[in-house]
């Protein structure tokens, strides 16, 4: 985690990408800034202070998930989104909800794993160097001259020169020029090594050995298949048997992207990066439950109706926010202390329609407001990944420069909020459909050929998204 970052710093970060929504990002800060602050209280406390987790409501589109996004972005920690409608009660056909704690180990495992890679990467490239130079040159032979290729001072390989050489291995006892062909040997050795890292050997063809496909168990039933079929059965049947090897031919400059991540892992300790992948999820975890709202069960919904298992996945998700011990292939993991953030629009129930244990363990509530025509705007222009930034970037791959006019923004957004009031409040999303339709003729026909630059203003604006904003039946085509 940026142990420097203040709640303050932490909200300023989140207004970089996310417009508005200040009593979220206050209230998420403040919750991120807990974690760090729980670490360093007295180790006889640490247990006892538990997250608060969050409800947040509102909208579609108006920021929840992306708050929680950029969120674990900053504290560096593992966080894995999941809808609430994909579990079911268990007993039907369906996700468990502990899926989504051996999912959130999958992802620290990777994470951490990636971390200690990138700190081996130097020495992975090396021992590729040696892999390939083995391929090029095999090791122990007893040549009686260099090959072709690495002949001369200035030797380029040929088209025709093969990347191997006739070998003998000397007999027992035989010791007849031996020490003298080492040294040629580890002379040649040298000289390719040189340029091998001048990429003289590039475009050359050898053979590696990489990893086979995954065990036809799995091809056959599929990732989720097995899911469905118990917990850790994926995990059983992929690594029943050793692991499965096949040679390749490759040119040398697409052989590192294979043998440097070979070799990094080789490098790494495993047991290593498990213990310390299940500490991150288990004490900076953040699990993300979306449609939260949709197994919340009405007041006035009969009993014995179609979706009387929804009070059943509230049943089945307390245990893991109020914490419980969850096995993985990785091993336990305890969520005391991970962070469960939920959310919903709340058109149809209401929190209070929660049962009253799981409202009990999400006690932060706050509201986002849905998003206005400034908003619109300053969405348009302010963030970093701002969608009109994002569509320049694209059109300047065709060498299409394309600006925005002020008032071309403001009728974009203008227009963005309307068609939200009078269709459905889909929130941010929208700006994505109106642009797509505003510069669907340039994007179609931006091909180097036509002006090197266009510039949009809000005549053009209005022309082209006219019908849209007065066809209510149309508008309805770009949800």
């Amino acid at each position: 985690m940026r142990d420097e970052l203040t709640p303050r710093q932490i909200v300023v970060e989140l207004d970089a990408y996310i417009i508005g929504q200040s009593d979220a990002k206050r209230t998420v800060a403040i919750a991120l800034r807990n974690r760090w602050r729980r670490q360093r209280a007295p180790q006889e406390m640490q247990d006892e202070i538990l997250p608060s987790n969050i409800v947040l409501i509102g909208p579609t589109g108006v920021g929840k998930t992306e708050i929680a996004r950029r969120l674990a972005r900053l504290a560096d920690a593992p966080f894995l989104k999941i809808e609430a409608t994909k579990f079911t009660e268990i007993g039907y056909v369906g996700r468990d909800v502990d899926s989504m704690i051996r999912d959130l180990a999958d992802i620290a495992v990777n994470m951490v794993r990636a971390e200690h890679e990138a700190r081996v990467q130097s020495r992975a490239r090396e021992l590729a160097d040696e892999v390939i130079l083995d391929a090029l040159l095999p090791r122990n032979p007893q040549p009686a001259s260099a090959p072709a290729f690495v002949q001369g001072a200035a030797a380029q390989p040929a088209a025709q020169d093969r990347a191997s050489v006739h070998t003998k291995v000397l007999a027992p006892g035989e010791t007849e020029h031996g020490a003298e062909h080492i040294k040629q040997w580890r002379r040649t050795r040298e000289r390719m090594r040189t340029m091998l890292n001048a990429g003289a050997f590039d475009q050359r063809e050898i053979e590696i050995e990489v990893a086979a496909d995954q065990s036809p168990m799995l091809q056959v039933f599929g990732p989720m298949g097995l899911e469905e079929m118990g917990m850790n059965i994926q995990d059983l049947l992929g690594n029943m048997g050793p692991k499965r090897r096949k040679k390749r031919r490759v040119k040398v400059a697409d052989a590192y992207d294979i043998l440097t991540p070979q070799q990094a892992q080789k490098l790494i300790d495993m047991d290593k990066v498990t213990r310390e992948a299940l500490e991150r999820a288990q004490q900076s975890g953040i699990v993300f439950i979306d449609e939260i709202d949709k197994v919340a069960s009405s007041a006035g919904r009969a009993k014995g109706s179609p979706n009387v298992s929804r009070e059943g996945v509230q049943r089945d998700l307390l245990p893991i926010v109020e914490g419980s011990n969850v096995t993985t292939k990785y091993g336990m993991v305890r969520t005391d202390h991970i962070l469960f953030i939920a959310s919903g629009a709340f058109h149809v129930t209401k929190p209070s329609d929660l049962i009253p244990e799981l409202q009990g363990r999400f006690p932060i509530r706050v509201e986002l407001h849905s998003l206005t025509e400034e908003d619109f705007y300053k969405i348009l222009t302010q963030p970093r990944n701002a969608l009109l930034k994002q569509y320049k970037a694209l059109l300047l791959a065709d060498g299409v420069s394309i600006d925005f006019t002020d008032d071309a923004v403001w009728e974009i957004a203008r227009t963005a909020a309307q068609v939200n009031i009078d269709v459905e409040n889909i929130g941010a999303r929208r700006l994505h459909t109106i642009m797509t339709t505003l510069l669907e003729d340039i994007l179609f026909e931006a091909d180097g050929s036509g002006p090197a630059s266009i510039t949009i203003d809000a005549v053009d604006v209005r022309k082209k998204l006219a019908d849209i904003v007065k066809n209510r039946d149309l508008s309805q085509y770009i949800l």
